[in-house]
Parts: C-alpha cells; sequence; structure tokens
C-alpha cells in the first residue's frame, strides 16, 4: 500500500510518456481520427502495472474496467491515479478541462469541450429517434430549430458506454483499456444543444437533409455540421446505420427493456471488400428512403411510435417539414451513400457528398445519378482514381460541382476535429493545418449556397456562391493533387 502515494506522480509521468510517443488508436472512424486519448499503448502498459490496484474485485483489488468507470465506483485514490493519466494525456496533447467522473447512470460530468454551435439565427435542438423492434428499423437523431427553453439540458456527444467499446473494437484496439480511457477522455463532452428542445413551428415548412454517417461512426459524431445547418433553418435526420458499418448501434426488441446491440463487422476473410461494400452501401441507401418515408408518414399524420418514448412529439413536424425541399448528405462512406440515394429515390432532389469513399458504387450505377452531387472533398484523402468517377458525374451534369478544402484531411469534417489537441496533431495529421472553425464554415456555406440553388429556397446562401466554384480562402475548384501531400 505503500506505493499509493507515488501514483499521481506515475499517472502523470505515464501520460506524458504515451502522449509524447504516441503508441495506441490514432486510426479512423469513417476515415475519422480519435481524439487526445487515442494514444494510449503505452498508457494501458502502465495501467497494467497497477492492475492489481485499480480493480475493486472480491478480494479487495482495484482494476481499471467499464463497469465501475461507468458507476463511478472507483475509490478516490484510484480516481487520483487515473485522473492524473488521463489530464497529464490531456495536457500534453493540448486539450484543456479538468477530467470529470461519471455518476451512476450517466456517461459524463458537467464539461463541456468544444463542439462549435451554431451560427445561424435559430437555436438547435435535437431528439432520438427509432421506430421499429427489428433491425428493418430506423434509428436517427433528428436536429431542429427549436424554442429558447432556459437551462436546457445538452445531451453527451458519445450518448452510451457502448459506444467506447465498438470506437474500441473499430480501431483494433482493447476493449479493456482504449473503451474506458476514451470514455474518461470525452465522456463529459456535450453538444451545444437542446436536448428534446421545444420544436419551432414553421408554417413554410423546414427544408428536409437525410445524413449518412461514415464507416466506423454513428449518429452523434457529425453533430457539428448536422447541428450548424439546423441553426439555418433545415431539419437534419442523422441516420445509425444497422448495416455494420457503424462502429455500434442497437435495437430494442418487442419486449420491455431488452436491447440488440449490432457490432461492427470487417470484411469476412476470403471475401472481396469492394462486392462486401457494395452491399452495405444499397442497404445503407435504403434506409435513406425508409428515413424519407417516415418524414412522409409523419406528415400525412400517421401516428409513429418512438420506442424511445423520449420527451419529444414526433406529431410536431406535420406541416413543419417541407417534403417538397429534401436533400441527402453523407461523409466518406456516407457520401457515397448520398450517391446512391439519388439513384434510389427521386425525392431527393441534390446530394452533398463529404469526402465520399467513391469505391463501393458499381460503374453501371454512374449514368443513372439524375440529381446534381456538390463534392466537398479534403485535401488529403482523395486519390485519382475517386476523382475520377466523381468526374464521370460532373461530365453528365453541369450542376455537379467537385471542391477542395486546402489544408484539410479526411477527419476535419467530423466533430473529432475539435476534439484533437495540437500534440497530437502535430504528430499524426489529424487535424489538417486548417483552423476546424474555418473548415466547418467553409463546409456548411458551400452546403447552404448549393441547397438554397437546388431546393429553390427563398434565403440568402447565395452570397456564399462562389464557394462552389472553388473560389475563396483555402479553397479550391476539383482536386488539386499538387498541392497535396499524399
Amino acid at each position: 500500500m505503500g506505493r499509493l502515494g507515488l501514483w499521481p506522480a506515475l499517472g502523470a509521468l505515464g501520460a506524458v510518456v504515451f502522449a509524447l510517443v504516441g503508441l495506441g488508436a490514432a486510426s479512423c472512424v469513417g476515415g475519422t481520427g480519435s481524439c487526445d486519448f487515442a494514444l494510449v499503448g503505452l498508457g494501458a502498459v502502465i495501467l497494467h502495472w497497477w492492475h492489481w490496484e485499480l480493480r475493486c474485485c472480491a478480494g479487495g483489488h482495484w482494476e481499471l474496467c467499464p463497469v465501475l468507470v461507468a458507476t463511478g465506483s472507483c475509490s478516490p485514490r484510484a480516481r487520483v491515479a487515473l485522473g492524473a493519466v488521463v489530464q497529464g494525456a490531456r495536457v500534453c496533447a493540448g486539450s484543456c478541462g479538468p477530467v470529470h467522473w461519471f455518476g451512476r447512470g450517466s456517461m459524463g460530468g458537467t464539461q463541456s469541450l468544444a463542439l462549435p454551435p451554431g451560427k445561424g439565427p435559430h437555436q438547435v435542438g435535437c431528439a432520438d429517434v427509432m421506430v421499429g423492434h427489428t433491425r428493418q428499423g430506423l434509428f436517427l437523431r433528428l436536429f431542429y430549430p427549436c424554442l429558447p427553453r432556459a437551462g436546457a439540458e445538452r445531451p453527451l456527444w458519445i450518448p452510451r458506454y457502448e459506444y467506447c467499446r465498438g470506437l474500441a473494437d473499430f480501431t483494433r484496439r482493447s476493449r479493456r483499456w482504449c473503451a474506458p480511457l476514451f470514455s474518461i477522455a470525452v465522456g463529459s463532452c456535450k453538444v451545444p444543444v437542446s436536448w428534446n428542445g421545444p420544436f419551432k413551428p414553421c408554417s413554410s415548412g423546414y427544408p428536409l437533409i437525410i445524413f449518412s454517417h461514415g464507416l466506423g461512426a454513428f449518429r452523434t459524431l457529425y453533430s457539428s455540421v448536422c447541428s450548424e445547418l439546423a441553426s439555418w433553418g433545415f431539419a437534419v435526420a442523422a441516420l445509425e446505420h444497422r448495416d455494420r458499418s457503424a462502429s455500434a448501434t442497437y435495437f430494442c426488441k418487442a419486449e420491455a427493456g431488452r436491447e440488440e446491440w449490432i457490432p461492427y463487422q470487417r470484411v469476412p476473410q476470403g471475401q472481396k471488400e469492394f462486392y462486401f461494400r457494395k452491399k452495405q452501401v444499397h442497404q445503407r441507401a435504403e434506409e435513406c428512403v425508409r428515413a424519407l418515408q417516415l418524414f412522409e408518414d409523419i406528415s400525412s399524420g400517421k401516428s409513429v411510435l418512438n420506442v424511445l418514448h423520449q420527451d419529444f412529439d414526433l406529431s410536431v413536424l406535420k406541416d413543419s417539414v417541407d417534403l417538397t425541399k429534401v436533400a441527402v448528405m453523407g461523409h466518406s462512406f456516407g457520401g457515397v451513400t448520398a450517391v446512391l440515394a439519388l439513384v434510389k429515390e427521386p425525392s431527393f432532389r441534390c446530394a452533398v457528398a463529404l469526402d465520399a469513399w467513391m469505391f463501393p458504387l458499381e460503374n453501371t450505377l454512374y449514368p443513372e445519378v439524375p440529381k446534381p452531387v456538390l463534392f466537398i472533398n479534403t485535401e488529403k484523402f482523395q486519390t485519382p482514381e475517386s476523382i475520377a468517377k466523381m468526374k464521370r458525374l460532373s461530365s453528365r451534369n453541369s450542376q455537379t460541382k467537385i471542391i477542395t478544402i486546402l489544408g484539410s484531411v479526411h477527419q476535419s469534417q467530423t466533430d473529432f476535429t475539435f476534439l484533437t489537441g495540437k500534440l497530437v496533431n502535430r504528430f499524426f495529421g489529424l487535424r489538417g493545418t486548417l483552423d476546424p472553425y474555418k473548415g466547418l464554415d467553409i463546409t456548411s456555406r458551400a452546403a447552404l449556397a448549393f441547397l438554397q440553388r437546388h431546393l429553390n429556397l427563398e434565403e440568402e446562401f447565395d452570397q456564399w456562391d462562389n464557394l462552389l466554384e472553388g473560389i475563396g480562402d483555402s479553397v479550391v475548384p476539383e482536386a488539386p493533387f499538387c498541392r497535396s501531400k499524399l
């Protein structure tokens, strides 16, 4: 027990070592990078050295494990030690804010990391919607303009601990170490929106965007761009796909209180990735179509049950969503999903594809894409082969645009770009050289200008039309590979 007094010092030293050396899960989610606490390799080794002291077992010893972290049952001395590890890593990585420990039934404290609020004229609310009791149902997070509410609750960015386990699995890291450390690092991060906030009625109806996430992501990891669009007067439905491309997802069975989790699935051994991903992208596009059908049911007055039983009445959407003005949008795997959704559903009037991963789309479908697409690429992800596929579409439709944001990387279009410290970014380039807030501005403004043009909106988003031609600071037309360091 004499070693207990050394815990904080050892924890801080260990944090410095593995933050600087950078072993661990600096990998991608839909291509997206982990954040400050992705660097857990040596930290896990150090924690393993304390293995018997950090677990509270029948024999009275301690081990860091998900159950203890989630319920806040660690002893004060164990918290001091682990807190020193976490805080040391975050300080070294350039992050800020104290470590917060989790109370029973919660996955976060009061600290909110720097996810940006929307800049538009509307306050933003969000609610989770799950329809159906099988895998064939739908699960989405809806972002929408809302009325002001004093003391509004903010939702956690990572809503359940199971998603931390899924991210650990996706990044090929140990659940035992990576999941709780990831949870500690960002478990207190909250999204700056009003949770189940009162819906702001709109007699003319808000245009609708169906958003598709990237490989290994889930419905909350694009909260920044979704809330930004909602703040400008859109209803944005961020899907959580059930094709096993999400790092984790679940559905609620008809039996009360029963959940079935759907883990991420890698390409099976011996199977070609193209055929595996092609099947997934078709399922994803069909889920986008079903999401639109869900809003059509609500608008027609049908009673739609949200099986999550949240304090948000879906019927308030009736007559407040304009289903003649619907677009589909996505990032990476979700970007190509958006393109395919145009083929499957004529009601989608256009698509916005953020750094689309074009690989899974079969060649025979390119002539069938009937509507315009805005490709917003980052500088350090696309390949000549992928750009060639985009140009096949732009050559057939003059309204299809391709632009590239300079100084950006694939992760720049996800929430992770706002949660990555300077030192981690310096070692791994997870955030690019472009300021993440400026990158979000370019992405959202280009998307808004494109949506106004093709949804016939009576707004002032055309002030950003130059971005669609690749004119502006840190943006260029098409894909200038000569500028990239690939």
